[in-house]
């Protein structure tokens, strides 16, 4: 039987079907031990910020190992003329690696649209769309390895096990779509810090990214979630068997309630709403990854049948298709933009990847009316050095590196902050991963230093104690 449910019919049938449990019982039940408030039965269930948004959803192009600002979107003339030269201030005390002279750009920058925005040769496509965008050229973070660096841009800390941005925000607003998660990564770094960069660390587990991998299959580039469908039984005895987990639960919390540790068991909940979560998106998620119903238009547009675009179009397409539907948070991995040499041959091959794909998806989104209120966000976890490391490459830099956004209340065609003449450090309007996030958070309707959850004895949050908006960007 082909049934379709909603998160809130399939509550129904398991608590009408088999007798075990109202659903009104269902619905008091909480997401988690310590939550701030009562949860309905649904964590994910869709709820307001703290003030009118901006923006509904996020798609985050994340470009792992830390593409060099200044040969992207950072233009430093005088770097070119002091080429060979000494970096003539102090540079950091603490480096990844040793460092020499000043290395110069292989690639031209030249300006595009009528803001004038200078991009250089390695993305001529999303230089097309630079008069919908918003360049912050000084963030800055505080860590030079890869993994803290990680950490940092997309937990908040580089030091502990901290929930994800992504968690935060599905945390704070739940999802559109009561049948997918609200936070999904395509191809995310296992490496570098591993699950901690979607994961939801203390705040409830449904928060915590659900994971696609992509996979090239007779030419073609095909998505998964894996263990996502049941062979072997069929969705009503599916339905028994999640009604009887709903009442073996019941048990086990009816049965706390007369010793020490009386409460919900979250971890028993936790692994009850997947089960949930991945009934309901054994319907829906299929018809989300078949992209053969695309136009021929779109396919070309994203580049998907073609390479070398062909893999990273299909998870840009992905992306608009999930955010389309309505899950919160989509984060895109593209790797390795780690270029301690080789610079100008991997620079070009692996923007030659992505530039194509991200305007398409950025057209994309604007022709279907979905970028006023999605934020697009381009970034990595730091930049390179301008000076060279050996004779074709560059180093890790946290001091200074470019962020762009699109979209969901931020200025089109605009530029906001500085580095300084060779882009070594952030110098003008400064930045800090704190700031990005405060800002992304309240385009989202809600309040950093408000977006809180009690753990150990303390109140957490995603900036930690710090940050601050960046308003100037905001349109």
């Amino acid at each position: 039987m082909n049934h379709q449910f909603s998160r809130r019919q399939l509550l129904q049938n398991c608590g009408a079907g088999f007798g075990g449990i109202a659903l009104n019982d269902l619905l008091a039940r909480t997401a988690s031990a310590g939550q701030n408030s009562s949860a309905a039965s649904n964590p994910l269930l869709s709820r307001p910020g703290h003030f009118p948004a901006r923006a509904k959803r996020v798609i985050f192009l994340f470009m792992h190992g830390g593409p060099s600002h200044v040969d992207t979107f950072d233009y430093k003339p005088l770097l070119a003329k002091h080429d060979g030269q000494p970096l003539p201030f102090e540079k950091p005390r603490i480096q990844f690696a040793q460092t020499g002279n000043l290395l110069k750009s292989p690639w031209k920058f030249r300006q595009y649209g009528q803001s004038g925005a200078w991009v250089s040769d390695l993305f001529p496509n999303v230089g097309r769309c630079a008069d919908d965008i918003t360049f912050i050229k000084s963030i800055h973070g505080s860590n030079e390895a890869h993994g803290g660096a990680l950490l940092k841009i997309n937990t908040g800390s580089d030091t502990f096990v901290r929930p994800s941005m992504g968690a935060w925000i599905s945390y704070g607003l739940g999802t559109e779509n009561d049948s997918l998660p609200s936070f999904v990564t395509i191809n995310p770094t296992l490496g570098h810090g591993g699950v901690r960069n979607f994961g939801s660390a203390f705040l409830p587990p449904i928060h915590q990214a659900t994971r696609i991998a992509t996979s090239r299959d007779n030419g073609q580039t095909r998505a998964k979630i894996a263990n996502l469908t049941n062979e072997q039984s069929s969705r009503d005895v599916q339905l028994l068997q999640l009604g009887l987990l709903r009442d073996l639960n019941r048990l086990r919390a009816d049965s706390s309630l007369t010793s020490r540790n009386a409460g919900p068991d979250s971890e028993l909940n936790a692994r009850i709403d997947s089960f949930e979560l991945a009934f309901c998106m054994q319907t829906e998620a299929p018809e989300i990854f078949d992209l053969s119903k695309e136009t021929e238009s779109t396919r070309q547009l994203y580049g998907i049948d073609q390479e070398p675009t062909s893999n990273f179009g299909t998870q840009c397409l992905l992306a608009r298709r999930l955010s389309e539907s309505g899950v919160r948070f989509v984060q895109v991995s593209h790797a390795y933009w780690d270029q301690h040499s080789e610079l100008k041959e991997e620079h070009t091959r692996l923007s030659a990847e992505v530039d194509k794909p991200i305007a398409g998806l950025l057209q994309d989104l604007k022709q279907r009316g979905l970028l006023e209120d999605t934020i697009l966000m381009w970034g990595a976890e730091f930049g390179r050095t301008p000076t060279a490391q050996g004779n074709n490459g560059r180093d890790h830099n946290p001091h200074a590196f470019t962020y762009w956004m699109a979209g969901g209340g931020v200025k089109a065609g605009f530029s906001y902050g500085e580095s300084d003449d060779f882009g070594f450090y952030a110098a003008e309007n400064k930045v800090h991963v704190h700031d990005l996030h405060a800002t992304i958070l309240h385009l989202l309707g809600l309040d950093h230093e408000q977006l809180t959850f009690r753990y150990g004895g303390r109140d957490f949050r995603l900036t930690d104690v710090e940050g601050k908006l960046v308003s100037d960007i905001i349109a």
